[in-house]
């Protein structure tokens, strides 16, 4: 079979390419010896990295695998913003419905828009809780919009004048959502999400659920005294996962890359919501003085448009560090997950990028 001399030299250099983007990638991550996690670059739902590095357990030096659960913090907010949009699409609530249409709040005028956009103004119900609750017992949503009420910490600001992010707003929601629908807001997720997906690693799990499951991965703080990475549930400061672990929406969501990609992948369809509702997810909040926020429905929305439209989320746990970015017009995602803290995300995001 002859073969033209352009496609002779073409096709070597097509696969260099290939290869040299894969080891660029991996050159860039091995090159982060603080990281503890799993790093997945994918181009059309296809990864071309993916790989762990570090250890689920670093007291037994257990490594990590692709395959294990991470917390996934505030990247959960992005799944309470989808049940919210579903529950719109089967006309149980409107966006621009009131709060107190639903839950008896001490707070009038919020929408639930301004719950997904951060524009509420609401106080942060963990530091009520912290400075009230009786902290041998384990609060839910219900306790939580109770204390509220108790103890009405001032609002910080009008609804819809400003931007500030608000775990409260959260908690509303997905109290919303169960007041809406009649059901538990857990079994609205896996019923309406995580199954359909087949995100079968992906679950909002109990302290108990969490322990019992082999490759969850575990959370660790670095102690400079010890010059040694610790399990971050050691901690004082870790004590609220705790004391809270009943609330629901704002966290407390587990999964995996490969769980995350699924959920990625299906924000390109109309299996869960229509295209035009995800759009919406994805358009800023206007404020009151006709400003944008940069914040949707669960995600936030950056402002740098050179490698088109992308938008993305971050959490933080006390020993886990996410991030996902979806770089829609390309159709490229990055997703990071880390049971060390990894403190350099955000520039490991920007190289990544380069390498695109």
């Amino acid at each position: 079979m002859k073969y033209s001399l352009f496609y002779l030299l073409f096709l070597p250099c097509c696969v260099t390419a290939q290869l040299t983007m894969e080891e660029r990638i991996d050159s860039l991550v091995m090159s982060q010896k603080q990281l503890s996690g799993v790093v997945l670059v994918a181009d059309n739902g296809n990864p071309i990295y993916y790989k762990a590095s570090g250890n689920r357990e670093f007291a037994k030096q257990i490594p990590l695998q692709v395959t294990d659960i991470f917390e996934l913090a505030s990247v959960s907010k992005q799944f309470t913003a989808m049940i919210i949009m579903m529950l719109k699409e089967k006309r149980k609530l409107d966006y621009d419905d009131l709060v107190e249409k639903y839950l008896t709040i001490p707070y009038k005028g919020i929408t639930i828009r301004q719950l997904l956009t951060h524009t509420s103004g609401l106080p942060d119900y963990q530091e009520v809780m912290n400075n009230f609750w009786d902290k041998t017992k384990v609060a839910s949503n219900k306790d939580i919009i109770e204390y509220l009420n108790k103890h009405e910490p001032p609002s910080q600001f009008e609804p819809g004048t400003k931007y500030e992010y608000s775990n409260t707003g959260y908690v509303l929601l997905a109290s919303i959502a169960e007041k809406a629908s009649g059901k538990d807001f857990i079994e609205m997720c896996r019923e309406w999400i995580f199954d359909p997906l087949e995100m079968n690693s992906t679950n909002i799990r109990s302290l108990a659920e969490k322990a019992a499951t082999p490759n969850f991965a575990i959370g660790h703080i670095y102690v400079e005294s010890r010059r040694e990475f610790v399990r971050a549930d050691s901690f004082p400061a870790s004590d609220y996962t705790i004391w809270l672990g009943n609330r629901k929406g704002p966290g407390r969501i587990s999964s995996t890359a490969e769980d995350l990609l699924k959920w990625d992948q299906a924000l390109y369809t109309d299996k869960l919501v229509k295209l035009p509702a995800l759009r919406e997810a994805f358009t800023p909040m206007i404020l009151s003085d006709g400003k944008l926020s940069n914040y949707g429905f669960g995600w936030e929305l950056p402002t740098d448009k050179t490698l088109g439209t992308v938008v993305m989320h971050t959490g933080d746990n006390p020993g886990y560090s996410t991030r996902i970015v979806r770089y829609i017009d390309q159709h490229k995602t990055i997703i990071l997950l880390s049971n060390n803290n990894f403190p350099d995300f955000g520039k490991l995001v920007k190289e990544i990028e380069k390498i695109f």
